[in-house]
């Protein structure tokens, strides 16, 4: 359901909410390292929410990447949005082209629901609830 891109992207956001501050920035290459993801990628997907306000950064010795606390109340599905729009949610899971609920694939019933649930997650669950979860241990990132 998601691209690499987008479940990349959703870490990194993650790691920060949990990691940085306005007073902790995180450099691409530390977070790509701990996500364990080639740091120019990371960094490109960085520059992207950058540029949508979801994650902030910030030049020099001290610079870095974090999170504002606004932008952790935005919903995880921004994140997913950005990166690869959220047609992706919608697709046929085995990769067809006309599956629907007129003509349904052999998991489409199986599946719709499942999807459904997952979408509404993402659209109304913030970021920071996300990362208290992981902060708490009732979650994880890293296994």
């Amino acid at each position: 359901m998601l691209s690499s891109s987008s479940k990349y992207a959703v870490n990194a956001v993650l790691y920060l909410a949990v990691h940085s501050s306005q007073i902790n920035k995180i450099r691409a290459k530390e977070i790509a390292e701990a996500i364990k993801l080639p740091s120019p990628f990371l960094a490109k997907l960085l520059q992207t929410l950058s540029r949508e306000n979801i994650v902030s950064s910030s030049k020099g010795p001290t610079g870095g990447f974090y999170l504002t606390p606004e932008a952790q109340q935005r919903p995880l599905l921004e994140v997913v949005k950005i990166i690869d729009g959220t047609d992706r949610l919608d697709e046929c899971v085995l990769g067809l082209k006309k599956c629907s609920s007129e003509k349904p694939c052999p998991v489409h019933f199986s599946v719709q629901p499942l999807k459904k649930t997952f979408r509404k997650e993402l659209e109304e669950n913030s970021i920071a609830s996300f990362a208290e979860k992981v902060k708490s241990g009732e979650t994880y990132l890293f296994v």
